[in-house]
């Protein structure tokens, strides 16, 4: 937490800023390993050029902030209460008056903070720190890789439980509900997002949602799922093809499994980002399904489970160790139904390491 906190103040005296504020649940998360959806409520860090930092959030949650190892100045305010008229009296002290510019998450925060802020200190410039709060996160360091690795050990087992729960005439819905149970039973409360179970013709959509259809001889069928583990995420797509296939489906399933291990291949540190996903997309391209594979190759993962950075062809940056993303293509034909596959990759000193371990090649399940 310590290290963390300095390097945003080394970077505010760096670049001459007065003041961060620091509100997203992710960011507050990193930055004092306190992890909470505080919902309409405000909970954020004002962090400051020379002065220590303060935190503020609902009182409810002080004993869980300081329990997180928080021992800096903190703000409780109750539901009755309007936060920013104690910030204004706390911030006396800091010459906040005198600010001339304040930092924010401007892609993340409110009209109406940035209004509150800017009554706090009239006429400060407001800048971001989108950019450099990105650039620290996106390295992972050894304790945030270890709870990635294990992260993606469950990813995995929800994948196994899918599979294993498949019979003729079940339900997308019944699966997707054995894996949450199972996975709860393992002390899992979140999913990293609302995890997907697709058969046949719905897995021609990329965000498909699950419902009743029932499960048939011949369907394609799509897990796309990851967990919460101690405030990170993991996130893994498998596609398989129930009881009985035909040559289009694994062509395309051929096609995307070419293309995912080209671009896992291609990874390992120096290499620009946005050429994964050109050498993927050649494959699919060259195999006549260019127009089916609508969407980046993966993106960021971490505390977000999309997050920076984007595995996007017009993405310049280039790959350095303890970076972790998904490389994830997939072709979708509407009448045919789609194939993703997904894997959660963590660059090294000198290649890459692959963490979700689920077989992926062509599997008929009976």
């Amino acid at each position: 937490m310590q290290i963390r906190l300095e390097k945003v103040r080394k970077w505010l005296q760096e670049q001459d800023i007065d003041m961060c504020f620091v509100q997203t649940k992710e960011n507050v998360f990193y930055l004092t390993n306190f992890y909470t959806d505080p919902h309409e409520r405000l909970m954020g860090l004002f962090l400051f050029k020379h002065n220590e930092p303060i935190f503020v959030c609902p009182k409810m949650e002080l004993n869980q902030v300081k329990a997180a190892g928080w021992s800096y100045d903190i703000i409780g305010y109750s539901d009755h209460e309007n936060p920013w008229d104690l910030i204004e009296d706390r911030l006396q002290k800091h010459n906040v008056k005198l600010f001339e510019n304040i930092a924010v998450e401007k892609e993340e925060i409110s009209f109406s903070r940035v209004e509150s802020i800017q009554k706090l200190v009239h006429g400060a410039e407001i800048v971001s720190s989108e950019e450099i709060l990105n650039s620290f996160r996106v390295i992972k360091d050894d304790k945030e890789i270890q709870v990635l690795r294990e992260a993606a050990i469950l990813a995995d087992y929800g994948v196994q439980v899918g599979i294993e729960a498949l019979k003729e005439g079940i339900t997308e819905m019944e699966v997707l509900a054995k894996i949450e149970y199972e996975l709860k039973k393992k002390g899992i409360r979140e999913m990293s997002f609302s995890t997907m179970v697709l058969f046949g013709d719905k897995s021609g959509d990329p965000h498909g949602n699950p419902g009743l259809k029932k499960l048939t001889e011949g369907d394609f069928v799509l897990f796309d799922l990851g967990v919460v583990l101690d405030g990170y995420c993991s996130d893994i797509t498998r596609t398989f093809v129930y009881k009985s296939y035909n040559e289009k489906q694994k062509e395309i399933y051929e096609t995307v499994l070419q293309a995912q291990k080209a671009a896992i291949e291609f990874s390992k540190p120096g290499i620009r980002i946005g050429d994964l996903d050109v050498v993927a997309r050649k494959i699919i391209i060259d195999a006549g399904y260019g127009e089916y594979f609508p969407h980046r190759l993966g993106h960021g993962l971490g505390i977000n489970v999309h997050e920076f950075p984007s595995m996007s062809h017009i993405n310049n940056d280039v790959l350095k160790e303890g970076m972790v993303y998904t490389i994830e293509p997939g072709i979708y034909l509407p009448s045919i139904g789609g194939v993703r596959i997904e894997d959660d990759i963590l660059i090294t000193k000198n290649g890459h390491e692959i963490l979700t371990k689920t077989n992926k090649e062509f599997t008929v399940v009976s």
